[in-house]
Parts: C-alpha cells; structure tokens; sequence
C-alpha cells in the first residue's frame, strides 16, 4: 500500500472574504494547478464555508455526478426537475447531472452552512438527470455513524452496493464516520484500489498495514491523505474526536506527490 498524504499541496486557506469561504482539494476555480486535477474519478473536493442568507443561484452541471455532504447548517436545494429539499449535518445531497441539469444551493438560515462538495467523472455521458437526498439526521443514521464507518454513497451497478443510501454511476463509495475520543475504524483496500480520506473535524492518526507502509499520519480539521494498494487503513481519532469521510475507488491516474502534508 503506498501512502501519499495531500493537505499541502491543496488550496489550505478559506479563499474569498466575503459570503463565501472554500478549501479546493483540486484544481478548481481561482485555485490553478494543472499537477493536482483529480485522484482517479474523484475530480473536485470543495470544502465550503456559506454565510447565513445567502448561497448559490441558479446554474447548469453536465456530465458529473455531484456528491454534497452536509457538515453543519441545513442546505437548500433546488433543480428544474421541481426538487426542492433542505437537508442538515450528515446528510448527503447527489445529483447525475448527466444532460444537463439545473439547481441552485443556498444557506436560508442566520447561522452559517458547512458542506463538502464532491464531483465524481460518470461511467458514461449523457445520463438522464436525477436528483436524490439522504437524511443523515435520524437517529438510526446517527447511530450508523458513530463509531463505525457507514456506507453513504455506491456504485448502482454494483450488487454490493445496494443497500447504499446514495447510489451513483461510477464504479466509487463514500463512508463517513464519528468516532470519540481514542476509538479507532479499520478498512480494508483491495488490490487495484484506491482511497481519500478528509478529516472533517477533530483529528485522526492514520496508517496502513500494508508492506511499505510508512509510519501514521496525523490529520487536523481540513486534512486530506491518499492511499493506493492492497493493504488496512486504521483510522484513530485524537483526544477531541474525529469526524472523517473517506472515498474509495478504483485506481486510476492523478493525485498528488508522495510526502506527507
């Protein structure tokens, strides 16, 4: 398993200083870096800080499939297929934008919104609309994620995957976790896969068991590691806790250098 962490080589700093704050995990908008384009399908990860009353207008997407976990605050969505929908913390909001879709995304209360925006490549083009939400706020999704990584997003043409809140068009999961104070979650990566790990809140040491392997890292709030190759990643919370995403994907080209960030 090779380990490659990333937080350097990311945009680290909150951009813009005024009703919108983001952290690029890839080359995205005013953060330029022809080095840093994607890790495999998983093409931007956009860490956004939304004021209250405010938000994204109405604009188009095409061929992508568009992953927004909600960290804090209730986001507003709303499409030309007629969806409207606010969901809160751990809840995940998709899109296949496929053809061609339209939404906006706004923060309609005073305090702030914090959500994490993930755009994944498509198997294919063209794919019909559609729009979906995941209410992360039950208590059983609650409970599924505490201590425990819970699967929140799938591949739909993966029979493993079925029972996956979220099911998209490209060969890809996403897990998420809230572990306490010193717990710890292991994950299997087989051979030919791939993983990204966010560090969403608290802090997390994490590590590999497989040959090679260097010694764990540690990942702050904001933090982002890679692996690649067959091997356990054992993911350790610090003394606040730790919230994680974690993405796993087939390999594929892109992703960052080989030093720890």
């Amino acid at each position: 398993m090779r380990q490659k962490s990333a937080a350097s080589d990311c945009c680290n700093c909150w951009t813009n200083g005024n009703w919108l704050k983001s952290r690029f995990h890839f080359s995205f908008a005013e953060y330029r870096n022809y080095k840093n384009t994607n890790f495999g399908c998983l093409r931007v990860m956009n860490d956004d800080l939304v004021q209250g009353n405010r938000g994204f207008g109405m604009h188009g997407h095409r061929d992508v499939e568009i992953v927004t976990y909600i960290v804090d605050g209730m986001l507003t969505h709303q499409d030309s297929t007629g969806t409207r929908e606010s969901l809160g913390r751990g809840s995940v909001q998709f899109m296949t934008a496929g053809s061609g879709i339209r939404h906006s995304e706004h923060n309609l209360m005073p305090s702030p919104l914090r959500f994490i925006q993930i755009w994944i490549t498509p198997r294919a083009h063209g794919l019909k609309p559609a729009y979906g939400g995941f209410d992360g706020m039950t208590a059983d999704a609650q409970a599924a994620r505490q201590n425990a990584l819970s699967q929140l997003v799938g591949d739909r043409d993966n029979k493993e995957h079925r029972d996956a809140p979220v099911l998209i068009a490209q060969d890809c999961a996403m897990y998420c976790a809230e572990l306490e104070p010193g717990r710890h979650v292991e994950f299997e990566l087989a051979r030919g896969r791939q993983a990204y790990l966010l560090c969403v809140e608290g802090a997390i040491e994490a590590g590999g068991s497989g040959a090679g392997d260097d010694k764990p890292i540690q990942l702050v709030r904001h933090d982002a590691a890679e692996w690649r190759g067959e091997g356990v990643l054992r993911l350790t919370a610090g003394d606040a806790g730790a919230h994680l995403l974690l993405l796993e994907m087939a390999v594929g080209e892109g992703g960052r250098g080989s030093s720890a960030r």
